[in-house]
């Protein structure tokens, strides 16, 4: 009887060994991913660049320079954008948009390899100043950090980032006084007929990327870990 007895624990204690082995081997495997998971920035802040071109049309006066600062925060199903913006012109109005790609360099001067193309672009929001004020606000929800990406098989459109954000005069008019042709509308509002851009992020001076990728692949230049 005490064998038997002694044999049943023997039996138990292996497979409780087993059944920890294996625990800790599947640990081990995750445990990377998890990690890499964990690393990743739960809040960033970044500028925005007033377009050279059209800074003047943007600011309220001439001892102050138009700011836009944008805070993301990450979250479990979707992200937090908050976009602060100061010294702008009271009564302007703007559209917000996610871009593939800026249309300056890091150092915030125009880019002179840039075609006129900003990429795939996502519309996130309208943006108003007050009639009386120099502030403007915004917060969207959405997918934003590292994920956010468009796509479109009909067009044979791959899966394509939009880590860039930036916004343009709603009002073609608004910017005429700083050489724009409102003939010439550009397509970033409801009624595709916006004026130009007004302010945008700038690519990170190494990897190149737009700051929603807080996570850049660096085996895979250009890329960003999801």
């Amino acid at each position: 009887m005490r064998n038997k007895t002694f044999a049943q624990y023997r039996n138990s204690f292996a497979t409780g060994a087993m059944i920890l082995a294996l625990s800790t081997a599947i640990g081990g495997l995750l445990a990377p991913s998890t990690a890499a998971a964990q690393d990743k920035k739960d809040e960033i802040s970044f500028d925005l660049v007033s377009n050279p071109q059209f800074v003047n049309c943007l600011r309220r006066s001439s001892y102050e320079e138009p700011r836009a600062r944008a805070t993301v925060i990450r979250g479990k199903l979707n992200d937090t954008l908050i976009l602060d913006l100061d010294g702008i012109k009271p009564g302007l109005a703007f559209d917000l948009f996610t871009v593939e790609r800026s249309s300056l360099l890091a150092a915030g001067v125009p880019d002179p390899a840039f075609k006129g193309s900003f990429g795939l672009a996502w519309y996130q929001s309208d943006i108003e100043i007050g009639k009386y004020r120099d502030e403007g606000h915004v917060r969207i929800k959405t997918i934003l950090l590292d994920q956010i990406f468009g796509f479109d098989p009909d067009k044979a459109l791959p899966p394509t980032n939009t880590f860039h954000v930036g916004f343009w005069f709603n009002n073609p008019e608004d910017a005429v006084a700083c050489g724009f042709n409102p003939a010439k509308p550009t397509p970033f509002n409801g009624e595709h007929k916006a004026g130009p851009l007004a302010m945008i992020s700038v690519p990170d001076q190494s990897t190149k990327l737009g700051p929603l990728c807080t996570d850049p692949d660096p085996e895979h230049p250009g890329a960003c870990n999801p």
